[in-house]
């Protein structure tokens, strides 16, 4: 399994240079000037040498695309500077696959030019089409209710939300931060 060179910790075993190492000391740099690599300070597993190595993260790429449809289970996107075509099966990009919006712009990350993860944006507006009535006499401290998001999702929000009204809502976590302006 190839590692990417910002994901080597200590006591991470690697194969380099044809030998066998272990990670001892690891320390990400971000130069102002140029990409971002991770200085290794390495120690042989065979004859206990040791070696500093910079391994930088470039071996994956990340490339912008444009979300334009869903077709036959397959999602498509456009790369928004070749204009060429992707297509990924809706199970590669998971659960996640519901917050897709016409126009939407994710990144894709790209390994010798196959993709290996789809980002999207960490927030996305949605209208509520469905909430549950206010309980009367509800404490404040379960004051959340069941709500259904345009996307059939079910998010909680809090009591005062209604259906028609766009909230806006973290795709990672699958909950509601606010209404949207």
């Amino acid at each position: 399994m190839k590692m990417n060179g910002n994901e080597i910790k200590p006591g991470n075993v690697i194969e380099h240079n044809g030998g066998l190492w272990v990670a001892v000391k690891t320390n990400a740099v971000k130069p102002g000037k140029g990409g971002a690599f991770n200085q290794v300070e390495l120690k042989n597993l065979i004859d206990g040498t040791k070696l500093n190595e910079r391994f930088r993260s470039s071996e994956t790429e990340q490339k912008d695309f444009q979300y334009l449809y869903e077709q036959d289970g397959a999602l498509v996107f456009m790369d928004t500077e070749s204009y060429e075509q992707l297509e990924l099966q809706k199970d590669f990009v998971g659960d996640r696959a519901a917050f897709l919006q016409d126009g939407m712009m994710v990144t894709v990350e790209m390994h010798e030019e196959r993709p290996i993860g789809v980002t999207l944006p960490d927030q996305v507006v949605l209208e509520i089409v469905e909430a549950d009535p206010v309980v009367k006499g509800q404490t404040a401290a379960s004051s959340y209710k069941p709500a259904v998001m345009e996307n059939g999702v079910r998010v909680m929000v809090p009591p005062f939300i209604e259906a028609g009204e766009k909230i806006l809502v973290d795709t990672n976590e699958i909950a509601y931060i606010r209404r949207a302006d």
